[in-house]
């Protein structure tokens, strides 16, 4: 009964659908049980052999979910492994230079899950003994740990009666039971928790919360669902009503903003170059960068020489200055879209706390400077 009196408290009258309300009425005896049984069941044969599964260290789960926060499968569990490689423990990533976490952290993206996850195992190594939390609630006061991440520990690792609800848990809800508040509204937050928590079975937490996760990332996928091989297709109302594509619900994303960045690539005939950091709140914080000029526009090598001469930004006499790149590299990030040029400027000298090439991969860097770094022929 519990999940029809989630629908009655939490749908307003005129989003209920009597028919889904009746429906599942009828079927109250058997349909918690067959959810859960089925999800993992499913997951019993189809799971994928990653390798965060085969441990239950709060440790390798917080890594595994941190790292795959914004990231897919395929792209973190590399970071994931080289993470383990350095750094086996909690104590030994707190012991590490933030400079170190940055650079094995390159091309990732969204640096601050990287800054939280070294502020986070200092803290644990410093104020509690190397021992992670023990529960949801307390997990909850690390940084960067918010409700999923603190769920799969809790769940996972202690076996802690609480639900994880990410993007696949949003839409495998979503879709069988035919829910159209915006996930990423207030309301649709607090309605999805509620019915994850609705569905949990009476143990084994953990493989259930893996198993609707897995089964929301290869089975009801975003797109192109195996639908006609599904187990749930039979109680499935989005199946049922042809509402496949169009569930889950998302309120529209912020406006994107454009930028335009021009680079200054020192290159100095005795091989060095210069790099600073920025230090400042937002994007690409503690990352190195070489010299910066943002533009309104898109600027032309006779529209940037003004900017030259009253920018800070040149330490030395240039000889020349030459456009890296024919056209402007796009790269996207979560609100903005960034046109970067790099420009190369040949000096005789190379600056004051110049580096040299040689050297430059020592430095974190975001991945747009990482790739021009990698494609510079010094």
């Amino acid at each position: 009964m519990q999940i029809y009196v989630f629908y009655i408290q939490y749908f307003k009258p005129k989003e209920l659908k009597l028919n889904i309300l009746k429906d599942y009425f009828c079927h109250s005896t058997n349909f918690k049980m067959n959810f859960h049984s089925t999800l993992t069941n499913w997951y019993s044969v189809n799971k994928r052999n990653l390798p965060w599964r085969a441990s239950k260290n709060p440790y390798n789960i917080w890594l595994s979910e941190i790292i795959l926060q914004q990231t897919q499968i395929k792209q973190g569990q590399p970071y994931y492994e080289a993470f383990l490689a350095n750094y086996p423990s909690v104590q030994a990533l707190a012991a590490a230079s933030e400079t170190a976490v940055l650079n094995l952290w390159q091309g990732l993206g969204y640096y601050s899950r990287a800054r939280n996850l070294h502020f986070t195992a200092k803290h644990i190594a410093e104020n509690l003994n190397g021992e992670f939390p023990k529960n949801y609630k307390s997990l909850l006061d690390l940084k960067g740990v918010g409700d999923y991440t603190a769920s799969a520990i809790a769940s996972i690792c202690y076996e802690e009666s609480v639900a994880v609800v990410d993007g696949n848990v949003y839409r495998v809800l979503a879709r069988h039971f035919g829910i159209d508040t915006p996930i990423n509204s207030t309301e649709g937050v607090k309605q999805f928790k509620t019915l994850a928590e609705s569905l949990l079975p009476p143990s084994n937490f953990g493989d259930y919360n893996q198993a609707i996760m897995e089964f929301g990332s290869r089975q009801c996928k975003p797109q192109s669902p195996n639908c006609d091989i599904c187990p749930l297709a039979s109680t499935c109302k989005a199946y049922a009503t042809g509402s496949i594509k169009v569930l889950p619900v998302k309120l529209k994303k912020t406006k994107v903003t454009k930028k335009y960045f021009n680079f200054l690539v020192m290159d100095s005939d005795d091989h060095k170059t210069y790099l600073e950091q920025r230090t400042e709140k937002g994007i690409w914080q503690q990352l190195y960068q070489f010299p910066l000029i943002e533009t309104p526009t898109a600027v032309s090598k006779e529209e940037l020489l003004p900017y030259l001469e009253v920018a800070d930004k040149i330490k030395m006499p240039y000889k020349n200055i030459t456009l890296f790149n024919a056209s402007d590299i796009i790269h996207k990030l979560s609100h903005r879209e960034l046109h970067v040029k790099f420009w190369v400027l040949k000096t005789e000298n190379a600056p004051k706390n110049a580096i040299a090439w040689s050297d430059i991969t020592s430095f974190p860097v975001p991945a747009v400077i990482e790739r021009f770094i990698n494609n510079f022929q010094i």
